[in-house]
């Protein structure tokens, strides 16, 4: 039954990579503009370039600042619990 697990997960986690598709990552006349203001010596690529990167870094830094408030809410304490030596009766 593990083997079955970690073979599913490992499908799940495989597959997007494998029925993944070509796609243009933008339209037509964006690409016509920046090609031809890189030719010209402009910046505009560099800019749009960052913008990719600033909206690909925002929603892993947003789980990353979730994920780290999580642990430190959740975590245990040093806390000793003193168990009683008696038995306890539950009827």
């Amino acid at each position: 039954m593990r083997v079955l697990k970690i073979v599913v997960i490992l499908f799940i986690l495989i597959s997007p990579a494998l029925l993944s598709t070509n796609a243009q990552a933008q339209c037509a006349m964006c690409t016509a503009t920046v090609e031809s203001n890189l030719k010209s010596g402009g910046t505009t690529g560099s800019g749009l370039n960052s913008g990719i990167m600033y909206l690909l870094a925002v929603p892993y830094l947003a789980m990353a600042a979730i994920g780290f408030l999580w642990y430190k809410k959740y975590r245990k304490k040093n806390v000793a619990i003193n168990i009683k030596e008696n038995k306890i009766h539950l009827n």
